[in-house]
Order: C-alpha cells, then structure tokens, then sequence
C-alpha cells in the first residue's frame, strides 16, 4: 500500500510513519520541517510541505493518507488555527483526490462547556468552542466528512501521550512549581488518555479498505482518575511533587481573568492557565471506543505511563 503522512515531522505523524514502514507499506512523509532525521520516519520518503501554504505540487500517487498535520495549542490567533487545521485539510484533500482519507481529529470537539461522560460519536461537534482550537478541528471534520470522493475516516483522541510527547507532558511538568503541581478539579474526575501507540494502531486499521467509514473515538483500554494518572507521571520522571487542587469555580473565572490579560498585553505565550485546559481537566472527560473496537478492530492497550523518565 501506498500511504502519504502529513505532519510527518512531529509526533503523531513520525509514529504513524515508522509503523507503516514496519508493516512493508510505501510511505510518503510530509512535514514543516525542512528535513528530519532518517530515523523519525524509518527511512520514509521525506518533503517538507507546509500544508496551510497550499496545494502540494507533485504529489504522488497514493492509495491512502493519513492526515496528522495540524497546529494543537490552546491559546493563539483564530486565524492561525483556522489557516492550518481547515485550510490545511481542504489542501491535503484537494492534493490527494479520491485516495482513502484518514483525518487525526480530536475529542476537544466535543463541547467543553459541559462533562464528558463515555461520550459517543454522535454528541459532537459542539455549539460553541471557547478557543480556536476546537473550532477550528470541528470545522475541519465537516469539511473532511463532507468530500463525497473518496471513504473518509475520523478518528477522535483525547490527550495524547507517549515517547515523543512534545506537548502534554512537557506543559504538565513546566506547571510544578517547588513540590507542588495546581491542577483543578478534585483529583477524581475520571479522563480518557490516548497512548500514541493505541492512536498508531487505530490509524494503521483505518487504512483497511473493508472499515466502514465513519468518525470514532480512540482512547485506552479504560478511563483513569486524573490524581492517580498525575501521581504515575511525577513518579516515572522523578519528580518530588504531588497534585494540589482549585475547584472549578474558582479555577474558570481565573482562566477568564488570565486570558484577558495577556490579551490585553499581546503576549504571545498563552497564561498557564486557559479556560480550554481548566475545561478538559475539572470535569469528567471519557469516551466510549466501542464504535472503534467493533468496526475497526481497535483492541487498545490500557493507559500506562511506565518509561516515561526517558520520553
């Protein structure tokens, strides 16, 4: 099979590569950076393409793509976000035509304003979006649902994580302050993780021409307790610091308070704390697989942080 990967250079779309190299199939790697280690994409076939410049020339023949290209942050420009993540896919789409379609979209486009409780397929996208982000991946899954050319597949994660992480884990550890790590909440508000290995495996089966198309959640084997997933964390990197916690009513009008400010101040960094984090971790945040385990045969593994001193 013939595969083209976008965001190839990071660290969805490097696993994603490697693995399909590892499964025999001819993969074309894409990505910002103008070159990447060998090794990052298993010897794949690299070109730089900045998706959100336009449509790639030349683009080779595939049978299949997998689209992980996108611009994943919590706090920036809209039009940043909307140029990248729906822009960017109208051009991935219209440079690969009727090749099967495989979208890396994410659970954020499930409406943050409320819970997630062992959410289905179903119940989003959302109404309203307090960030860029969300919105913009929302807008992104229609227009990819929306081609009427080729089997399209959505795939939704929640907090993806693993060896590589260059996002979710670095952000957690830059919080600790002393021994001490705010987080919100209570500590036991259930969350669904995504290891990127079970996010690898639910892509590569994705691409099997018999999976019906669709949008699926993919997450680990069963949800965690936010305390117990922090306490896993800070012990693997050995880090001596524990979770202390703000209830949401305080930690949601702090978020507003922070954004505004830094707004005000055109900071370009975002606050340490954001109503879109405050969001996703105050409250219950689980997805139902089942659609994935049925359809796809996704059989994923449970959440496990073990190695992660060396990620």
């Amino acid at each position: 099979m013939r595969v083209a990967v976008t965001g190839a250079s990071g660290f969805v779309g490097g696993a994603v590569s490697r693995a399909l190299i590892g499964r025999g199939a001819e993969v074309h790697a894409f990505g910002r950076r103008s070159e990447v280690e060998p090794g990052h994409v298993a010897g794949a076939r690299y070109r730089p393409w900045d998706i959100a410049t336009g449509v790639l020339r030349d683009p080779p023949r595939v049978d299949a793509v997998v689209h992980c290209a996108g611009t994943v942050a919590d706090w920036g420009p809209a039009a940043d976000f909307f140029t990248t993540n729906l822009c960017g896919t109208y051009n991935v789409l219209a440079s690969f035509p009727a090749a099967r379609f495989v979208h890396v979209s994410t659970a954020s486009v499930y409406d943050p304003c409320r819970p997630t409780v062992m959410a289905t397929e179903d119940e989003a996208p959302a109404g309203r979006y307090p960030n860029a982000y969300g919105a913009s991946k929302a807008a992104a899954e229609r227009a990819v649902l929306a081609a009427a050319d080729r089997p399209v597949v959505v795939l939704r994660p929640h907090a993806v994580y693993g060896p590589g992480d260059t996002t979710l884990l670095p952000r957690l550890l830059a919080g600790v302050r002393g021994r001490i790590l705010p987080a919100v909440g209570d500590g036991r508000q259930r969350i669904s993780l995504t290891s990127v290995g079970n996010l690898v495996q639910a892509c590569v089966r994705a691409l099997g021409t018999s999976v019906p198309a669709g949008v699926y959640n993919v997450a680990d084997a069963e949800p965690v307790r936010l305390d117990d997933a922090l306490r896993a964390i800070l012990a693997e990197r050995g880090v001596h610091a524990r979770p202390v916690y703000a209830p949401a009513s305080l930690a949601w009008p702090l978020a507003w308070a922070a954004e505004g400010a830094f707004l005000l101040a055109r900071r370009a960094r975002p606050p340490r704390l954001t109503r879109y984090a405050a969001g996703h971790l105050a409250v219950e945040r689980t997805l139902d697989t089942t659609a994935a385990r049925t359809e796809l045969g996704f059989t994923p593994a449970r959440t496990s942080f073990t190695g992660a001193g060396t990620w």
